[in-house]
């Protein structure tokens, strides 16, 4: 099964954008799409866990009431439930719970829906910084590197700059750039919506780096997907 995010033509607008905003600064865009930026697994872990032992207080708490629904269930008469009895059983129910909540959130949708939105976005934040070190920073003589990461999955951007450029552009100058993207992307347009991040991001550049003579081009032009 194809699982790329951009067809080819995608990628070329994209490269060519790219190619479009450095030909105007002394600047390096990177722009960087993955699927997702994290597999949640702790996130299914601890639900399943919550669940498990919800299931065990609420048995705890009705005791008397379960005890006596297994009782009728099996077709037993006043039996005397033994304290290794009571544990085996609660030791089922929450087994089962535990297993249950887990095969429903190996559905990704629902695992994400599931996680809080401060943690989804410390998880892209941080993919985003680790994409940004082994892309960017540092790798161009001036560093004047810029990475524009997307992750599909949550729908979240982040723009990193290299030290040179933040040392003058102050992190909110790219929330027109991430406007600018996001309102596409939400509509499906993922290559649209990386070529308007770029060219913004490009005006920046352009306006703080303005480019003086042709370099050499230090960073790759087309889209990085993980």
């Amino acid at each position: 099964m194809d699982t790329t995010i951009l067809s080819p033509a995608d990628r070329d607008a994209i490269a060519a954008a790219v190619g479009a905003a450095e030909a105007r600064a002394n600047g390096e865009i990177v722009t960087v799409i993955a699927h997702s930026s994290d597999s949640y697994a702790d996130v299914a872990l601890a639900w399943s866990a919550g669940i498990a032992g919800l299931a065990l207080l609420t048995i705890t708490l009705a005791s008397g009431f379960y005890l006596g629904l297994i009782d009728r269930l099996l077709g037993l008469w006043a039996h005397d439930w033994t304290a290794r009895e009571i544990l085996e059983f609660a030791l089922f129910v929450g087994s089962v719970k535990f297993a249950g909540m887990w095969v429903i959130l190996l559905w990704r949708r629902l695992r994400l829906w599931l996680t809080p939105g401060r943690i989804k976005a410390a998880r892209v934040r941080a993919r985003a910084v680790a994409a940004f070190r082994l892309a960017a920073q540092g790798r161009t003589q001036g560093s004047t590197g810029v990475v524009i990461y997307l992750s599909m999955a949550e729908r979240r951007a982040e723009i990193f700059a290299d030290a040179a450029i933040a040392a003058k552009v102050a992190p909110e100058i790219w929330g027109d750039a991430m406007h600018a993207m996001l309102a596409e992307i939400r509509h499906g347009r993922v290559a649209e919506g990386m070529v308007a991040g770029v060219a913004h991001v490009g005006q920046v550049l352009a306006a703080h780096f303005p480019r003086e003579s042709r370099g050499p081009n230090e960073l790759p032009d087309g889209p990085i997907e993980l």
